[in-house]
């Protein structure tokens, strides 16, 4: 029997790719040193460049940009940290815990140039990587702050600071920060906030850990959106002290906001679908407290 031409085709690609190497080892390292806190390398493919963090085991990509469009979001997870927007969309005082490099600050500067935003880092290290790989600088309103993110938070709270939008991104590899997903931790969080203020937590859709962690944000905030995409392992946690707005008002505000967010490559008009407040964990599991918190020994590796 004859194979069509297509088929033909579909077989020469199938084997050019089975003969090409991986994409990983075509990567070229341009940058790697060891900090207080992790291994740091940047590499780069093409136009690609990528910030990794080895902190236990194994690689993972914390950034990634394209050197040739470098507004454009690479991972689904910085895009998906300005789902928030749809519940604050002109935020003037913003909060980023964890650089990596710079990416989400620096789309926040680029969409609110008059906004005052504070990055909290940990590693003066990435501070400096990001600089001078990533693009990323101070500037009159965009500063980073060399510190942990929860003792900074709680001086911010004592002082009677508030923030209309804040990020907890310092998630690295494979590691968690215990001291960060604790119900304690989300007490400090609050009192940073406003009613309106909005709260976008980066973490992990498949982890030993999810349901103690879903426990501890309803604990904290009551109801949450849930966001999570069949493409990423990572889900977003967005809260608010306020009530959470309805789908419609949600689909509302994507359709308004969509075109400020397209050289970024955020498809904000597919998220409110994606949002939703159905409790899919073990509602029985144990809250995470300073007491209690196995972030690292419950983690699915």
């Amino acid at each position: 029997m004859r194979r069509s031409v297509p088929e033909k085709i579909l077989q020469i690609i199938t084997l050019a790719a089975l003969l090409l190497p991986p994409v990983s080892s075509l990567a070229e390292t341009i940058h790697e040193e060891r900090s207080k806190y992790r291994d740091i390398t940047v590499t780069q493919v093409g136009e690609r460049r990528c910030l990794l963090f080895n902190v236990h085991r194994g690689d993972r990509n914390q950034t990634c940009m394209m050197v040739n469009d470098p507004d454009l979001l690479v991972f689904d997870y910085t895009r998906m940290s300005f789902a928030g927007m749809l519940l604050n969309s002109a935020p003037q005082s913003i909060l980023v815990i964890g650089l990596g490099g710079g990416s989400i600050p620096m789309t926040f500067s680029d969409l609110f140039p008059d906004a005052k935003i504070d990055i909290v880092e940990i590693d003066e290290a990435v501070v400096r990587v990001a600089e001078e790989y990533f693009y990323y600088s101070d500037t009159e309103n965009m500063k980073v702050y060399i510190d942990d993110g929860r003792p900074f938070i709680k001086r911010a709270g004592i002082r009677g600071e508030k923030y209309d939008y804040i990020v907890l991104d310092a998630f690295s590899g494979d590691y968690i920060p215990e001291h960060m997903l604790t119900s304690e931790f989300l007490g400090e969080v609050k009192t940073i906030m406003t009613e309106d203020s909005v709260l976008v937590a980066n973490t992990f859709s498949t982890s030993r850990l999810y349901d103690h962690e879903s426990v501890t944000y309803q604990r904290a905030f009551g109801e949450f959106y849930n966001f999570k995409l069949p493409t990423s392992g990572n889900r977003i946690i967005i809260a608010q002290l306020d009530t959470l707005p309805s789908r419609d008002e949600l689909v509302e505000e994507s359709r308004r906001l969509s075109g400020n967010l397209e050289k970024y490559g955020v498809p904000l008009t597919d998220y409110p679908r994606r949002l939703n407040t159905r409790v899919d964990w073990d509602m029985s599991r144990r809250e995470l407290t300073d007491q209690y918190s196995p972030g690292n020994l419950l983690r699915d590796n």
